[in-house]
């Protein structure tokens, strides 16, 4: 499947009703400390909690 390109306000939007998962695409919590968005969880939080998330759960990875 090919990533999807969605407005800032459309992913703020999807993140604050819990439609998707908000995940800093940096691999370094440094470089995702300087461009980090509410409700967001890291690269590497994501992939440690990569087994809870269900199949059809929306993913957002950002970078700036």
């Amino acid at each position: 499947m090919e990533p999807i390109r969605i407005s800032p306000s459309e992913a703020y939007r999807l993140a604050k009703e819990r439609h998707a998962i908000l995940v800093c695409a940096y691999p370094d919590i440094e470089t995702c400390s300087k461009m980090w968005l509410r409700g967001a969880m890291t690269r590497t939080e994501f992939q440690a909690r990569l087994q809870e998330v269900k199949k059809e759960q929306e993913i957002i990875f950002y970078c700036t």
